[in-house]
């Protein structure tokens, strides 16, 4: 039966690319809907009018009445389309109607004739659809619908295709989804009956990936089921050529012997100050790296106090890393010979190829590279730090403070401003790298590595696209389980919306997409650069937690308030108080605070009150996570604060007893002091800020609901 319908589709398709058309015709879309089970209304092509008569006669009701022109995408716009038409005399009029506007709106279109269709009872009108997006490949959609569907886009989307549960999860991601499940009065849909609709969408069009764009929209969806009432099917112009694919062995591998090398060769080493090849070399060789460290220049002997070699071709033994730091124009013959070589990794610091629109001269070295196996970083970047290796293979400032946050970065200035956060605020890093043109190597290369690295506890991405999104996603899906994915999407323009033929194309702008597609890989997305150095250096001190309740505990009610506004917009729960909690609580505050949650312990506690009630939240065990609000006084200074705090939180580890504490201090300048000793004692602590605590307690927590751990979960 499947094959059957795979080969109507596929005979309907081919005869459609034969004429030279790339939009089907309204029936031609009913041929592909009934293939695939996805449900419309009955409807009839008429030639002419007394056809029309006759048809919505045996429809024995209203009618719509729609012109058919492979010409005509948008029978709205061309007057074409005229709903609830009844009797022999208003039909007639309709159709005479219809293809007077559609002549008017277009003299040279070519017209089949007026589709009449079965009028749908009223319902809630949604959308679902599918487009090819340049970075993921087929995505299907579904939103609220109807003519206000670009202007409402409350749209999600998900890459194709989907199964049952994931289709039926849509229903619950867009902004409008309680009008689904009934308001005022009125029955929910069939949510069922809407999830199969969007299933049966992405599965067309992973079947054939030559459908570039696919609208039903309206579909009317009612408590009884769910029909389309108008399919739209495009197809592309042209195919992609096909991305060249690494198993995940080769990946593991090559990339072992980047950031784990034995021996580096720097190609346009120099011993004059000021030149690229000069700060490499001095990085490589100040940096303590301990594996061979190779200069190449025909025109030296000796570089630093090492051997230089004409050719990377002289060069003895095995080498694991070829470090370019010489001209654009002079890589690729360079490139040769590290290929011959058997050099499995380049490091491409020049810039001077795509991002100046030399594209050729790109694609002629990853030609090269992909003849002799070669695995290219970069070109156009600041190179790479592998600091567990003492490894330093970059013309930038040396960074060897050692730790678990394995960053990367698309530009060269984000990469140095990563360097700078990470050294002002004492985050060890296991790498720094930089990725610049992405001409081979990429974020999912990485992520697959740093998924398996032992030394990364979280990784943090900035990038401005994907080369490709499916194999990004994958690896993400691969590695969130085991540790967290923050990524930074640089540019939020919906520049791929302007060309689209459908509702759908026009919706999936580049951001709009993204944004679903990310959190369907389970990474966290970080707003802003700042956001992104904080997640990344914040999410491995917290542990997971097991469950959603969330108490605040405050000395100041203004900050309570702003607390408690950062936990809803960061979706995180605040808990319901029980009776008995909160009579434990009041033991311990004056009778002018208030219990309840935010906990106000007021202002002019002493510090035995902090930790009597923060002993009492970690010892409860319905509490998951403390959010602690902190007002500077002198009763309780902000160091008497944070020691108290840390000594209380290590002693119920000690027991076992882990939860996530996170705190906001305001005060004099000393909380800063304050913060940093939180910090480095697994509390997570900002001064000056209520907001910025709870986003990195909401993004702990939806790094926990991804990896499965919110719960208990290991």
């Amino acid at each position: 039966m499947a094959e059957d319908r795979l080969l109507r589709v596929r005979s309907l398709l081919d005869s459609v690319r034969a004429e030279g058309r790339t939009a089907l015709t309204a029936p031609e879309g009913k041929v592909i809907a009934d293939a695939y089970g996805i449900s419309v209304p009955g409807e009839e092509l008429a030639t002419d009018v007394d056809e029309a008569v006759a048809f919505a006669a045996r429809f024995g009701g209203p009618v719509v009445m729609k012109i058919v022109s492979p010409d005509i995408l948008h029978k709205t716009d061309a007057g074409g389309v005229i709903v609830g038409v009844e009797g022999a005399t208003d039909v007639r009029a309709a159709f005479h109607t219809i293809i007077d506007n559609a002549r008017a709106y277009d003299a040279d279109a070519r017209i089949s004739g007026v589709q009449v269709q079965e009028l749908l009872p009223k319902g809630q009108e949604v959308i679902v659809g599918a487009v090819t997006d340049p970075t993921f490949g087929k995505v299907v959609a579904f939103g609220l619908g109807g003519v206000l569907v670009e202007v409402l886009k409350d749209v999600t989307f998900r890459l194709a295709p989907v199964d049952a549960d994931e289709a039926l999860s849509m229903l619950d991601s867009i902004r409008s989804a309680e009008i689904l499940r009934g308001v005022r009065g009125q029955a929910g849909v069939d949510r069922w009956a809407v999830a199969e609709q969007i299933r049966r969408v992405s599965q067309l069009v992973a079947d054939f990936p030559e459908i570039a764009e696919v609208d039903l929209n309206p579909v009317i969806a009612t408590a009884e089921g769910a029909v389309a009432a108008d399919i739209r099917v495009i197809l592309a112009e042209s195919q992609p050529a096909p991305r060249r694919k690494y198993s995940r062995d080769e990946i593991l591998t090559s990339m072992r012997r980047l950031m784990q090398p034995s021996a580096v060769a720097v190609i346009g080493a120099s011993n004059e100050q000021g030149k690229i090849g000069n700060s490499v070399m001095r990085n490589l060789v100040d940096g303590g790296f301990a594996g061979d460290i190779h200069p190449v220049n025909p025109k030296a002997d000796d570089i630093l106090g090492r051997k230089a070699y004409k050719s990377v071709t002289d060069v003895p033994g095995e080498v694991d890393v070829a470090v370019f730091a010489i001209p654009a124009k002079f890589v690729a013959a360079a490139l040769e010979e590290v290929g011959r070589k058997g050099i499995p990794n380049a490091v491409l610091i020049p810039s001077g190829f795509a991002e100046t629109g030399e594209h050729e001269l790109q694609a002629e070295i990853v030609a090269i590279a992909e003849r002799y196996g070669v695995r290219l970083l970069g070109p156009n970047i600041y190179g790479y730090y592998s600091t567990w290796q003492d490894l330093c293979a970059t013309f930038c400032t040396p960074y060897d403070v050692k730790g678990g946050v394995a960053l990367t970065s698309q530009s060269g200035g984000i990469g140095m401003a990563i360097l700078g956060f990470a050294r002002t605020t004492k985050t060890g890093v296991s790498a720094i790298v930089g990725l610049g043109n992405k001409s081979d190597l990429d974020e999912d290369d990485l992520l697959t590595w740093f998924g398996e690295d032992p030394h990364t506890d979280c990784i943090a991405m900035h990038l401005e696209d994907l080369k490709d999104g499916r194999a990004f996603v994958e690896a993400a899906r691969a590695t969130v389980p085991k540790k967290p994915v923050v990524v930074l999407k640089a540019g939020r323009t919906a520049v791929g919306a302007k060309a689209a033929g459908s509702h759908t194309g026009a919706l999936a702008g580049d951001d709009a997409v993204y944004d679903d597609i990310l959190r369907q890989a389970g990474v966290i997305r970080a707003p802003g650069l700042n956001d992104m150095l904080e997640y990344a250096r914040a999410l491995p001190v917290l542990p997971a937690p097991k469950g959603d309740n969330v108490v605040i505990i405050t000395g100041a009610g203004g900050s309570g308030v702003l607390l408690s506004d950062a936990v809803t917009d960061n979706g995180l729960s605040l808990m319901e108080i029980p009776p008995d909690l909160d009579e434990a609580f009041r033991k311990f505050i004056p009778p002018f605070g208030a219990a309840g949650n935010p906990v106000d312990i007021t202002g002019g506690e002493p510090p035995s009150t902090y930790e009597a009630t923060i002993r009492l939240g970690l010892e409860d065990p319905r509490i998951h996570a403390l959010v602690l609000g902190y007002w500077h006084t002198i009763v309780t200074p902000p160091m008497v604060f944070a020691e108290l705090t840390a000594r209380v939180v290590a002693e119920f580890r000690e027991r076992g007893i882990e939860k996530p504490v996170v705190a906001s201090l305001a005060g004099d300048v000393e909380v800063e002091e304050a913060c940093q000793y939180l910090f480095e004692r697994g509390v997570v602590a900002y001064p000056y800020t209520t907001e910025k605590p709870v986003a990195v307690l909401g993004a702990k927590y939806r790094w926990a609901r991804e990896a499965g751990r919110l719960g208990g979960g290991t």
